[in-house]
């Protein structure tokens, strides 16, 4: 049975799929996102040691809260780099009739073996993606997150192929990605996919500076404040977000 690294869990999640959710966040991300508010998740073996059986039946205590809407989602951290404990995670989960949600960034997708088959098999066992795609451009996307966003673009045009429903999520972060420009060959990506059911924005918020802190770390984004009122409107009109809004399961 597989093991993998589990930062927290969470009994009653409702931002994070449909209806009310068991979230497993995951340890362990290679993206630095300049406002991440989970930095403490970033080192997998941080985190604490579960297996499948532990957390299922954890969730499934949970199981008469859900209705018809809710289930099991697992966010991080970044859930791809433990994707056969993930994988074994979701099997069982859907032997049991639950519904499936995969909250990722896309990091570690590349359509090369052995990754690619493993994500293929994850997919047969997963009912929604929640993408977050933190910035259109590449250079942008390096700089606020240290990587490149080639393969997570890639990653959502294959989601797009074999038709897997995808809610589409947008940290809107003042001076890096609430320029109009960027919003807009955004929004013209999203349009090019056939999958999207959701797409949101989030707005930036500082509440995670103090982890930064907390951990010696100097915080990137100091002295940068959440967009305002008006430019999460304008992100919400460019995106369209509007036309995804009761469209939201699958």
């Amino acid at each position: 049975m597989e093991q993998g690294y589990v930062h927290s869990l969470e009994s009653f999640g409702s931002v994070d799929g449909p209806g009310v959710r068991f979230v497993v966040f995951f340890a362990g991300c290679a993206m630095r996102c300049q406002f991440c508010h989970n930095a403490d998740t970033w080192n997998m073996k941080n985190g604490e040691l579960y297996t499948v059986d532990t957390i299922l039946k954890t969730a499934l205590k949970y199981r008469t809260y859900w209705g018809k809407e809710g289930g099991i989602t697992v966010s991080g951290g970044e859930p791809l780099l433990q994707i056969d404990f993930l994988t074994e995670l979701f099997q069982r989960a859907k032997a049991e009739g639950v519904h499936t949600t995969l909250d990722t960034s896309g990091n570690p997708f590349t359509r090369e073996e052995p990754f690619f088959g493993r994500f293929k098999k994850l997919m047969d066992v997963t009912d929604l993606v929640l993408l977050d795609l933190k910035h259109i451009d590449d250079v942008q996307h390096r700089v606020l997150t240290g990587c490149t966003n080639k393969n997570i673009l890639d990653m959502a045009e294959y989601l797009s192929e074999i038709e897997k429903p995808v809610w589409i999520r947008h940290v809107l972060v003042p001076e890096r990605s609430d320029d109009d420009v960027y919003l807009e060959k955004l929004s013209a990506f999203i349009e090019r996919l056939d999958n999207v059911k959701r797409v949101e924005v989030l707005p930036y918020h500082t509440l995670g500076a103090f982890k930064w802190k907390e951990l010696g770390m100097e915080y990137p984004l100091k002295g940068i404040e959440p967009p305002t009122k008006e430019r999460i409107e304008n992100a919400n009109r460019i995106l369209k977000t509007e036309k995804y809004k009761f469209n939201r399961r699958k």
